[in-house]
C-alpha cells in the first residue's frame, strides 16, 4: 500500500500478478506431465517445482549481490593502482614546446618615450598598467586607437576591454575628472 494515497503499490501488484502467471505455468506443465495422478500428488509437485525455481531466483540474485559487493570494495584498491599507474609514465614523453608569442607594442608609461614589449613586461609592471587603466578608463581606448584591439585585450585582458567598451557605447562611462566643485 502507498503511505501517501492509500492505493496498492502497482510494483508489487506486478510482482503479484508475475508469482500468480509462474504458477499457472507450473501448475499446468505438472497436470500435463502427471495425468494419471491425484489431486494432492499434482499439488505437491508444483509446489517442489516452484520452490525450486524460487530458491534458484534467490541464489542467483545473493550471487549478483555478491559480486557487486565485491566490486565495490575492491574499487578503492583499482583506483589507489591506476593512480599510481597513472604517476609513472610507462612510456616516455616527449617534450612539447611551444612557439613563442610575437610580441605586442605597448602604450608607454606617461612621461616615457620608449615603447614597451609585453613579453619584456614583468608581472608588477603589468599590475602597473592595469591598476592604472582601472583609474583611467581613457587608457584603454588610448592604447587601441594606437596600437589595437589585440594588444590592449593581452596587456588589459580581453574581459575588461570589452567590458570598457560596452560602458562607453551607453555612455555610463565617465572619462572625464570632476570635482565636487565643478559638479
Amino acid at each position: 500500500m502507498l503511505l501517501g494515497s492509500g492505493r496498492d503499490c502497482p510494483r508489487c501488484e506486478d510482482r503479484q500478478a508475475d508469482r500468480c502467471a509462474q504458477r499457472r505455468v507450473i501448475v499446468a506443465a505438472v497436470d500435463a506431465a502427471m495425468p494419471g495422478t491425484s489431486e494432492a500428488e499434482r499439488r505437491a509437485a508444483a509446489d517442489r517445482q516452484l520452490h525450486e525455481m524460487v530458491t534458484a531466483r534467490a541464489s542467483a540474485r545473493e550471487r549478483e549481490w555478491e559480486r557487486i559487493r565485491a566490486c565495490r570494495a575492491a574499487a578503492p584498491a583499482r583506483a589507489e593502482a591506476a593512480q599510481a599507474d597513472a604517476d609513472v609514465p610507462a612510456v616516455p614523453v616527449a617534450r612539447v614546446v611551444l612557439p613563442a608569442p610575437s610580441p605586442a607594442v605597448l602604450v608607454p608609461a606617461p612621461g616615457a618615450d620608449e615603447e614597451l614589449v609585453l613579453e619584456d613586461l614583468a608581472r608588477e609592471q603589468v599590475l602597473d598598467w592595469r591598476n592604472r587603466v582601472a583609474a583611467d578608463h581613457q587608457v584603454v581606448h588610448d592604447h587601441i586607437e594606437r596600437y589595437g584591439q589585440t594588444s590592449a585585450q593581452r596587456l588589459f585582458t580581453r574581459a575588461f576591454v570589452a567590458q570598457v567598451q560596452r560602458l562607453s557605447r551607453l555612455g555610463h562611462l565617465d572619462l572625464g575628472y570632476t570635482t565636487w566643485g565643478q559638479a
